[in-house]
């Protein structure tokens, strides 16, 4: 009777040493497999993060240029303007109400209705809020004037002293659809890793030193075969060349090597077909004989251009 109960006490001890190890290696790969899928998940969600990154830098800077590119060559006027005293036909200076936004050069339109005519101001007297240009018709005072075309070298042609490059890309008019017309110059710098973007008022009296504080993009690689940043296509009508085209071209890097490959990741953005479209509209006017909406680069933006 005693050798009964001690027989049912000793098979309910527990488990027995080979139980106890074939439970743990079960134990262990589980926990290894569930570790193993941890580990390849946290370094799957690295990747996407490193590629998001990338993608969302180069994007934002295509975006931008792509906008700037396609509003580049539109003249403004900052405000609405209207004739302060009489006209009288012939050469005259006239008092206007405000003279932001223009330039010796600029092609204006004076008046309305069967007297509106475009003038050509041969002189802005900022100070006086005059301009001087040569009227065929009279005009009362409170007329309106406006601004009308466009600029021929929006973006500024290779042709042009100091012009754009395979590197570098100079624009200018009211690229952000504000009215205020800026210059624009965006420097793609490979060998430093950075894209800058340099902006400034059309009519400022220097250009700002590119620096950290200009950079757009600051994972720029070269492009594969030594792609150049900016390509233009150009027309010529006239004594103008028309830069109806621009192709960009943009290769950025990861911030980070990718965890799993233990390299860094190259992806090349390319906008193949980006049309200043105030520029190609009056080339197609200069294309027509029409040239009294075509306007010529001011005198600020040439000093710039350097």
């Amino acid at each position: 009777m005693a050798a009964a109960s001690l027989r049912r006490v000793t098979d309910q001890d527990g488990f027995t040493i080979i139980e106890l190890l074939v439970s743990m290696l079960v134990m262990l790969v589980v926990s290894g497999t569930v570790t193993a899928a941890l580990l390849q998940m946290t370094n799957a969600e690295l990747t996407l993060w490193n590629r998001t990154q990338m993608h969302s830098g180069v994007r934002s800077a295509t975006e931008l240029l792509q906008q700037e590119v396609g509003q580049a060559g539109r003249v403004a006027l900052p405000a609405t303007v209207t004739l302060t005293g009489n006209v009288t036909p012939g050469a005259a200076t006239v008092s206007v109400t405000s003279v932001a936004g223009m330039f010796v050069g600029e092609q204006l339109t004076v008046g309305a209705g069967s007297t509106e005519e475009t003038v050509t101001a041969t002189a802005v007297d900022t100070a006086g809020h005059q301009i001087t240009a040569t009227f065929i018709w009279a005009h009362g005072s409170g007329e309106p004037v406006a601004v009308r075309g466009g600029f021929a070298s929006g973006v500024v042609p290779t042709t042009a002293t100091n012009g754009s490059t395979g590197s570098v890309l100079k624009l200018f008019g009211d690229v952000n659809g504000d009215d205020s017309m800026v210059y624009v110059e965006y420097t793609c710098d490979a060998a430093n890793g950075n894209l800058y973007r340099n902006s400034m008022a059309f009519d400022a009296g220097s250009k700002p030193a590119v620096g950290p504080a200009l950079v757009l993009l600051d994972n720029l690689r070269a492009n594969p075969n030594n792609t150049p940043c900016f390509t233009y296509q150009e027309q010529i009508v006239g004594a103008n060349t028309y830069v109806t085209d621009v192709a960009i071209t943009l290769t950025v890097q990861t911030l980070k090597q990718d965890p799993l490959t233990r390299q860094y990741e190259l992806q090349t953005k390319a906008l193949l077909n980006v049309a200043p479209r105030n520029i190609f509209n009056v080339w197609q006017l200069a294309s027509a004989g029409i040239t009294n909406r075509i306007q010529p680069t001011p005198a600020s933006v040439g000093l710039l251009l350097p």
